[in-house]
This record gives C-alpha cells, structure tokens and sequence, in this order.
C-alpha cells in the first residue's frame, strides 16, 4: 500500500471516530459505484449522510477541502443517487458532506473540519 493510500485510510479512520463522538452511526466504507468511490455512509439521525474525506499533510497545494472541486461535486452527486437506487431501502433524506482533515506531523492532533450539505 502506498504512502497516499495510507494516508487515505487514516484520513477515513480518523473522521469515522470523529463523526461517532458526534453521535452520527457509520453505516459502511469505501463504496463502490460506477461513478466513484463513497468514503463513508453514515446516518445522523433520520437522515442518511455521505461522507467524503480529504486528508493531506501540507497546505502547499491548498486546504484539503478545495480538492472537492465541482467536478468533485458532481461525481459525489451522481454516486449518491446511484448508491440510494440501488438500496430503496434507505431513507429518502440525504445529504453529502466533506470531513478535511488536515495532518501536518503525526506526533500533532489532525486539524478536522467539518462541512455539511455541500451540495446545497
């Protein structure tokens, strides 16, 4: 596994614990569908949230929340309604939100940000 992918699934670790303490239930990780992966799926409440993670451990290429670009968007969009058709089980309130972490040494707290409804 490479350094980028560890980071990765330390980034989707750390904001699955941080989403827990907040008293949202993680449902699944790393989803799969034909329009990219969903990090995390979780429920606050009534409503479904899916969750993406950006983590880095420098700002030299900005903060990791601008890597959810409008392209971003759209994929993170079209993933969600392909993931609630394919399970019309789920409830029918839903929402995308980004958990930025950023890490810049691993002796340090990662810095976590969360957004919500980033579609809106």
């Amino acid at each position: 596994m490479g350094r980028n992918q560890v980071l990765g699934r330390w980034g989707e670790d750390a904001a699955a614990r941080y989403l827990a303490d907040r008293g949202y239930r993680i449902l699944g990780r790393n989803l799969r569908t034909p329009y990219g992966e969903i990090d995390l799926l979780a429920r606050q409440g009534v409503q479904l949230v899916f969750v993406e993670v950006k983590t880095r451990t420098s700002r030299a290429f900005g903060y990791p929340e601008e890597a959810v670009t409008p392209r971003k968007q759209a994929h993170l969009l079209a993933a969600a309604q392909h993931y609630l058709q394919a399970h019309p089980e789920l409830p029918a309130d839903w929402r995308v939100d980004v958990v930025a972490i950023y890490r810049p040494a691993a002796d340090l707290p990662p810095e976590i940000t969360h957004f919500e409804n980033v579609l809106a």
